[in-house]
């Protein structure tokens, strides 16, 4: 617990006291945020403030991680200790920050071309699936040689599972490595993608995604008190224990990034005086969906990610609305600019929306813990 409390806030701080040098170098980069014409008028003011904010907790969630890997010694009586780096975080870090670097790239392109086009949808496409890919196969070909008291190999998990996963792995749906690395893939794409269609509005997709990453914090830092590997945990036929790999890991980082979006969004709520831009949203979304593979929950994250998932339905819906009747059912999609256009103020549209994210996420927490209190009671 210490070590996840340490990392929590050094990203924090190096967030918060980074966001405002970063504005300052965004800004003398000229490095502002293009507006679409077809765009809430509104959203005219935003334009030139600066982008790429998503750099700065970035970098904030890596140096928490090693804060809190100085930090982790082994406890008095603890069999288990994952001290040194591991492939889970190689995996969940990998994702952050090479998501993030499509999106960089993205955000870039947008600034040099000083308008809101970008990189086309097929070269970011093409950049989550290899994204995807190759964090996928490492997830799934690096089981772990954790060994206990006696030298014994023990726990011989991989990041990820081959097999589909609600509450823990679902042991009827075996579905084979290959087909794993394309769910990997999807889910990987389905969460950036998420991500990216819910910002839009100061500080909306910054405050949703500290929800759900406090969420699987919470729910990886359970696993590794109720951990199969852990020998310090007592094993009994009726003792209910998790099948995965490094969850103290998984709590860490999840709790990192939690605590350097925090220091993000003092500077990112409305009116916000940077935005994370393509950088940032890519990089949550390819993090929070290795949240969901690597603590055997995928089935859960459209709950957890609820706010994520109505947004993208909107999208969605409206497409296929104006492309097979010529009708379109939001006056504009995403769903928070529909709002927009109706009168909603963005704060009232941001807090709301928040509401219904932490709707989403005391929901999954909930069956979460109810599956726990089952199983043992």
């Amino acid at each position: 617990m210490r070590a996840v409390i340490v990392a929590i806030g050094v990203a924090f701080l190096v967030s918060l006291l980074g966001t405002p040098l970063a504005i300052k170098v965004f800004t003398r980069l000229k490095a502002g945020q293009p507006i679409r014409s077809d765009g809430p008028v509104m959203h005219q003011g935003k334009k030139g403030t600066p982008t790429m904010g998503g750099v700065v907790f970035i970098i904030a969630t890596v140096i928490a991680y090693v804060a809190g890997h100085l930090a982790l010694t082994t406890l008095p009586g603890q069999q288990i200790a994952q001290v040194q780096p591991t492939i889970t975080a190689l995996v969940l870090l990998g994702l952050m920050v090479f998501a993030g670097a499509v999106g960089f790239i993205d955000d870039f392109l947008k600034v040099r071309k000083r308008n809101s086009a970008g990189l086309n949808k097929r070269g970011k496409l093409l950049g989550q699936i290899l994204v995807g890919a190759v964090f996928g196969v490492i997830a799934l070909m690096f089981p772990s040689t954790m060994e206990d008291k006696n030298g014994v190999p023990t726990n011989l998990e991989t990041v990820g599972s081959t097999t589909l996963s609600f509450i823990r792995d679902i042991n009827a749906l075996e579905v084979g490595k290959v087909a794993s690395v394309i769910i990997f893939i999807f889910v990987v794409m389905a969460s950036t993608n998420g991500v990216n269609l819910t910002d839009g509005l100061d500080g909306l997709a910054t405050g949703a995604s500290v929800m759900v990453l406090a969420a699987y914090a919470l729910i990886a830092f359970w696993q590794y008190r109720h951990w199969c590997a852990d020998p310090a945990y007592n094993i009994r036929p009726s003792t209910y224990c998790y099948e995965v790999r490094d969850p103290l890991e998984i709590a860490l980082i999840a709790g990192a990034a939690a605590g350097a979006c925090v220091g993000f969004l003092w500077w990112n709520t409305s009116p916000a005086r940077i935005f994370m831009g393509d950088t940032g949203a890519l990089g949550l979304g390819g993090l929070i969906g290795g949240m969901a593979m690597s603590t055997r929950t995928v089935l859960l994250l459209p709950i957890i990610g609820g706010l994520f998932v109505i947004i993208t339905m909107s999208v969605v819906i409206q497409i296929i609305s104006f492309r097979t009747t010529g009708k379109r059912v939001f006056r504009m999609s995403p769903l928070q600019h529909h709002f927009e256009l109706a009168g909603w103020s963005e704060v009232n549209i941001v807090v709301r929306f928040w509401i219904i994210a932490g709707i989403g996420v005391a929901i999954a927490l909930g069956l979460f813990y109810s599956d726990f209190l089952a199983a043992v009671g």
